[in-house]
């Protein structure tokens, strides 16, 4: 049962039929891990803990440099040098005090995850390094917590999500083989615009609500192409193809 606090700070999605103080509940109830406090962790975070998200666990090793602040909105010219992932559990704490926030100055690698990721009902992956994106698909797919993946660079952004409670789920490897080096360029040699990042980013967070009150996503098994150059978005639904565990993991569910 909600509050009458609670019924006020979430009035305008509670009054959504396909919300309503049932999926309020489940969005109190719910415990999400979000992977990556830069430039899409921070927007899918903020819209995470401002809808009412009740335990979020942010996790990212990494300190606040002054290059940052072009793209990671959370972050302020005060905080350099602080902890992204300390600073910010404190900017969501403040903008919302009724929910729990854990931060994590760690990398998520396999055996971080494994240890940690039991209890967890959903993944969000806002990382932008693809050995640790392939740890997390592997892990989630072990563990069958669902997952929402995403990437920017230039102008141009991808987001899928996987949800591996479902047997025949394919997975990240899947659609994007793991040969083991991570791409030419990245975020530091190619660049990236930042309002690319926020539209991302808050579509993974719109995923993440939709998945945790029980509505179809339209990421599902599903690559979302966005070209912000020229602002269209356009999907690309997965093929029939699968990795080596996602074949193995079929034939033990049909077994």
């Amino acid at each position: 049962m909600i509050s009458h606090k609670q019924r006020t700070r979430y009035s305008r999605q509670i009054m959504l039929p396909q919300v309503g103080e049932a999926g309020q509940e489940k969005l109190s109830a719910a415990r999400v891990l979000v992977i990556g406090m830069g430039g899409l962790g921070c927007p899918a975070a903020l819209y995470l803990a401002s809808a009412g998200v009740g335990e979020l666990h942010l996790v990212d090793a990494d300190t606040i440099e002054l290059s940052n602040l072009q793209r990671q909105v959370l972050y302020k010219t005060n905080h350099l040098k602080k902890s992204k992932a300390q600073v910010a559990a404190q900017q969501l704490q403040a903008a919302n005090p009724e929910i729990r926030i854990v931060p994590h100055q760690c990398m998520a690698d396999s055996a971080w995850l494994h240890e940690h990721l039991p209890g967890f009902d959903l993944v969000l992956d806002c990382t932008d390094n693809m050995q640790t994106r392939y740890a997390i698909n592997s892990a989630c797919r072990e563990l069958r917590v669902p997952v929402i993946m995403a990437s920017v660079q230039g102008f141009s952004g991808q987001l899928v999500s996987f949800d591996f409670r479902e047997p025949g789920s394919p997975c990240y490897a899947c659609v994007f083989p793991d040969t083991g080096e991570e791409p030419a360029g990245n975020c530091e040699t190619i660049g990236v615009i930042g309002p690319a990042l926020g539209m991302v980013g808050s579509a993974q967070a719109l995923e993440a609500l939709k998945l945790i009150v029980g509505l179809p996503l339209g990421s599902l098994n599903t690559l979302q192409l966005l070209e912000a150059e020229f602002l269209e978005w356009r999907s690309l639904a997965l093929g029939e193809e699968r990795c080596e565990a996602c074949r193995q993991r079929q034939h033990a569910c049909h077994g």
